[in-house]
C-alpha cells in the first residue's frame, strides 16, 4: 500500500472569498497579540450530494460560501472510478478556491488501465496559508478493499504544517471508522493521540495543533474521550449526519487546548454532501 504523499501549492489569486460566513471583528489583533484563523471540516462524500448527484460544482460553491483559511475534507477521490468522473476532487477544489492543497490517500490502488493514474481514495487539507510541510501517517484501519480485513496499521492521517502570518500552526485531518464495534476506533484514537504528542515533544515551543475530520461517533462516546484531555471540542450547536434532518454529531473541529482558543462554531445547512461541513473561529495564540 502506498503511503506517497502529494502536496500541490495553488498560488492565491483572488483577493478574499465569499463573506457568507463573515468573520467576526477581533479586538487588538495586532503584534502579540492572537491571531484569527477559521477552519471547517467536510466530508464531501466522492463529490456527491444528499442527493447521490456528482457536482463539483455544489460543492465548490459551498465551501467558498465558508470563507475558510483552513478546511479538511473526507472520503475525496482521485482518479477513483465512475461515481466521480475519475477526476482528482481535490486538486480541483484547490484550484476553484485559489488554495493550496494536500493530499494523503488512504488506498492507493493500480489504475485499471496501463498509464493511467493511480486510483487514489483518502482525506485532504486545503489551505490558504503557504504549506511548508506535509506527511500520511498511519493509523490503525480495517480495510474495504481486501476479503476478510483485519486491523491493521495504514495511512489516511494527513498532516500539515502551515505558516498563519508568522505562526507554525498543526493541521490534521482524518476519517475514523464507521462501524458500530468502536474497537477499531479505539485503536485509531490512540494512534492519533501519540502522533499529536510527537509533535509536542518536550523542549519545543507552543503548537499549536488543529484535528478536523469525520469520528464517526458522537462527542460523548467512550472512544473518543481520550481525545478530550489534550483537545478542546468545538461545539457547533447542532448535528451535522445525515445533511438532510440530521440527528447525530459526527464531524469535529478540535483544537489544542493551551495553544489554540475557540471563539464561535456553526454547522451550515447544505445538502450538497451527505454530510453538513463545520466552520470555526479561532484564535491561534502567540
Amino acid at each position: 500500500m502506498s503511503l506517497r504523499r502529494r502536496t500541490v501549492e495553488v498560488l492565491v489569486t483572488a483577493g478574499l472569498l465569499g463573506t457568507a460566513f463573515a468573520p467576526p471583528a477581533v479586538a487588538g489583533e495586532g503584534p502579540g497579540r492572537a491571531v484569527p484563523l477559521r477552519v471547517a471540516t467536510y466530508n464531501i462524500h466522492a463529490g456527491a450530494g444528499m442527493d447521490d448527484v456528482f457536482d463539483l460544482d455544489r460543492q465548490a460553491a459551498e465551501l467558498r460560501s465558508l470563507d475558510a483559511d483552513v478546511i479538511g475534507l473526507q472520503e475525496v477521490d482521485a482518479h477513483w472510478g465512475t461515481r466521480s468522473e475519475w477526476r482528482d476532487l481535490a486538486a480541483e477544489l484547490a484550484e476553484r478556491l485559489d488554495m493550496r492543497v494536500s493530499f494523503a490517500p488512504v488506498y492507493s490502488l493500480d489504475p485499471e488501465t496501463p498509464g493511467a493514474p493511480r486510483r487514489e481514495f483518502g482525506v485532504a487539507v486545503l489551505s490558504r496559508y503557504r504549506i511548508v510541510s506535509a506527511e500520511n501517517h498511519e493509523i490503525t484501519r480495517l480495510s474495504t478493499q481486501v476479503p476478510d480485513p483485519v486491523p491493521a496499521p495504514a495511512p489516511g492521517f494527513g498532516e500539515v504544517v502551515v505558516r498563519v502570518k508568522g505562526l507554525p500552526v498543526h493541521v490534521y485531518v482524518t476519517h475514523l471508522d464507521y462501524r458500530a464495534d468502536p474497537s477499531v476506533r479505539t485503536a485509531q484514537v490512540a494512534d492519533t493521540r501519540r502522533i499529536m504528542a510527537e509533535d509536542r515533544a518536550p523542549g519545543r515551543q507552543r503548537v499549536r495543533q488543529i484535528l478536523l475530520g469525520d469520528f464517526n461517533a458522537a462527542p460523548s462516546a467512550p472512544e473518543l474521550a481520550p481525545l478530550w484531555r489534550e483537545l478542546t471540542d468545538a461545539e457547533p450547536g447542532g448535528p451535522t449526519y445525515p445533511a438532510q434532518d440530521p440527528v447525530q454529531r459526527i464531524d469535529y473541529v478540535a483544537v489544542s487546548k493551551d495553544s489554540v482558543r475557540v471563539r464561535d462554531a456553526a454547522v451550515a445547512e447544505t445538502l450538497a454532501s451527505d454530510h453538513r461541513p463545520v466552520v470555526a473561529d479561532l484564535l491561534l495564540r502567540r
